[in-house]
Formats: C-alpha cells, structure tokens, sequence
C-alpha cells in the first residue's frame, strides 16, 4: 500500500506560523441583555463512542445583545450527559446577564477573564467547573460575533487583523461510527473530503476490521486518524499504537486519559510509532503550556465551546505554534461553534484542520446559514461580517426545547 500523506511535521508546523495576533483595540461594549436557545435533534444513527452512546443533538446557543442593538452568536458545548444541556441552559440564564450585562468591557478577553474570575468559587462549591466554564466560553464566542458584525469584519479578521484574505481552511470528516464507518466515509469522500476519523476503543478485532475497511474505501492517498476517546490504559494504548500502524495514521486521539500524567503521554510518544493528539478535554492555560512544552502530544485540540471561547484557545494556538506543534480546533456540535472553530482556525494559520461531524445533524445547518462550501477538502471563508452565519430559528423551531 502507498502511504497516505501525512500530517505536516512539527518543524513545519513551526515554519507556517502566522504573524503574532493582536487582541482589537480597546471597543468599549455594554452588554444590555443576553438570550439563551437550547434545541435538541434526533441522532439518526446515534453517535457512538467508546464511553458512551449519544441518541440525540443538543445545541445551546448564546445571544449577545449590546446596547446599541448589535449582537452575536455563540455555541455552547453540551453533548454528555443526557439532559447535560438543559442544565447548561438553566446556568446560563441564572448567571450570565448578572455577571456580563450592564458593564463595560474594553474588550471580549476582559470579559472572558473577570465572569470566569467571579464564578471560580461557585465552580468550587457546586463541583462543576466543566459547566460554568462551558456557558461562559459560549458566551464569549458571541461577544467576538458582536464586535466583528459591528465594525463589518470576518471574525477571523478582528482575531488576527493582520490578515489580508482568509486563506482555504482544512476540514476533516471526523465522528466515523464502528458500524458501518467505511459507508459514511465513502459518502463524505465523494462530497468533497480528503481526511477522515475512525472511532476507536471498541475491542481490537473490531477496531481493525473497521480501519480496513474504512483505508480501502478511502484509498490509500486520503488521511486518516482514530479517536480513542480515551479508552485504554497506558500498556493498551502502546499496544494499540503498534497495532494500528500499518494502516498509515496521522494521529492517535486521546488514547488514553486526559488528566493522565504527562509522563504517560511523553512515554506512549516513545512506545510506539503513531503521533499524539489531544486537547479536547483540557482546561486552563497552563494545562494546555504544559501539554504544549511536552514531548507527548503532537496535535493540540481545544474546543471553543467547551473551554475558553475565542479568547483563550485563541492563547492556546500562540502556544501550540510556539512550541511547534500542529493546531487542530476539535468540534463536534451544531454550526455556530463550527463557524467559530472555522474562523479561529483561519486567523491562527499554519498546519492542521478544523474538526467536521460526519454524521448527520439537523442543527448544524438549520443553525448557521448560509451552510459553509467544501471544496477540495477545504473552506474558504469570506468578506460576511462576524461569523458569516445566522441560525435560521424559524425553520429550527420544531427543534426547541422550552426551558421554562
């Protein structure tokens, strides 16, 4: 078999860095009100991972309503558990419009960083950082959505304004389920897709037959990655490792625990041939330095609607780029949160690719219209102010969940 094409180095990752990114100069924003939109699809098939199986699509958008009528859209990761999202809902509504609205802002990092600030004790005192700061990282997506719309720019040009034109953005088909993965994998590769992701961590004879079958549906040139999901033990992901290499992979995903010590990440590096990839579930900026400085973890991940917005993982690229490594937005939700990983991908520049759910979901498109064009394995974005898209709520309406 000829190899497929791999996954740029780290050294080239380091050579395709953009210019630095500057923050936008200080904008004063009073924030006057702030909606929250739950809606929740059936998962035809349902998606399924090696911890668990989702049976639905929940979406939690966030609207930013500023003061002089402006306003902006933002996504909330809130896929587990079931019923998680309404429970994210109902945070949202009690804590957001007390702590962000009737301030000022100088800008949407002074708001991420003085709501996440105030909600630290309560994170302690409940024991649910992950959802707080989920609703705020929502939320702080939108403020960047406002303040492009506002001044008629692409969001990834208030991001990086250094930028001229957007340049095309690489997206992968990614969520392959283990039944059947070589059909829905062949039906994104005639749509346009040139790189894929198998789920993995459902038994090693499964596994293998399913990443057969997906290579030669695929062909031999196309990318091709698996997502454990963080499904093994240290000793069974360096087995899985050297188990899986002959089908030619540009990464591992999350083979083994997220808050496992970096010595277990820098030690599978060694053990076996394939690179690392992670980040979906880290949290704070020095988690992700850490895991960005070490030897471990190749491909850095963080996603936008799960921890810290634009703001932050817009931190964590310079990181991810300073210390050579490749910069991939994970995302697995509905479209506004994919517009925004689109957008921070094309302001941060350099190697990787945006994360797309292969899967069918209403939500992704009924959310963010005009639904984004793939061309060659890519999007171009273009001159639409913010993020390009708007959720079409009337055609979503069926899907809305009364939070009341």
């Amino acid at each position: 078999m000829k190899k497929a094409s791999p996954m740029p180095s780290d050294a080239e990752a380091r050579a395709a860095t953009s210019p630095a990114m500057a923050m936008p100069p200080g904008e004063p924003l009073r924030l006057e009100r702030i909606e929250v939109l739950l809606f929740r699809a059936p998962a035809d098939p349902p998606v399924q991972t090696s911890f668990g199986v989702m049976h639905e699509r929940p979406a939690l958008l966030i609207r930013a309503i500023g003061d002089d009528g402006a306003s902006g859209w933002g996504e909330v990761w809130c896929n587990f558990p079931s019923g998680g999202a309404e429970h994210r809902a109902r945070l949202a509504r009690a804590y957001l419009p007390a702590l962000a609205c009737g301030r000022h802002w100088s800008q949407p990092q002074a708001c991420f960083d003085e709501v996440s600030r105030r909600l630290e004790v309560l994170a302690l005192q409940c024991g649910e950082p992950g959802p707080l700061a989920q609703i705020v990282a929502g939320l702080d997506i939108a403020i960047w959505d406002l303040l492009a719309r506002r001044r008629g720019v692409p969001l990834c040009k208030l991001l990086a304004p250094e930028l001229q034109r957007p340049g095309p953005v690489a997206v992968y088909a990614s969520g392959l389920n283990p039944t059947d993965p070589q059909r829905l994998a062949a039906q994104r590769q005639a749509e346009g897709y040139r790189a894929f992701k198998l789920k993995v961590g459902f038994g090693a004879a499964r596994d293998d037959a399913n990443l057969a079958a997906v290579r030669a549906a695929i062909g031999p040139q196309a990318l091709l990655m698996v997502d454990a999901n963080q499904a093994w033990s240290l000793d069974q992901a360096v087995a899985a490792g050297h188990r899986m290499a002959g089908h030619e992979l540009a990464w591992l995903e999350e083979p083994i625990r997220a808050d496992a010590p970096l010595a277990h990440w820098s030690r599978l590096a060694q053990d076996q041939p394939l690179r690392l990839a992670g980040g979906e579930n880290l949290a704070g900026l020095d988690r992700f330095e850490d895991f960005a400085a070490a030897d471990g973890v190749s491909v850095i991940q963080p996603d936008v609607g799960k921890w810290g917005g634009l703001s932050a993982c817009l931190q964590v690229a310079r990181l991810a780029q300073r210390h050579g490594k490749c910069f991939c937005p994970h995302w697995l939700g509905a479209g506004i949160g994919l517009a925004a990983s689109l957008h921070l991908k094309a302001a941060v520049g350099g190697s990787g690719m945006v994360e797309v759910d292969a899967n069918p979901n209403p939500l992704r498109e009924l959310l963010a219209q005009p639904p984004f064009v793939l061309e060659a394995g890519a999007v171009r974005l273009d001159d639409t102010a913010g993020l390009g898209v708007e959720p079409d709520l009337r055609a979503a309406r069926r899907f809305l969940v009364n939070l009341s």
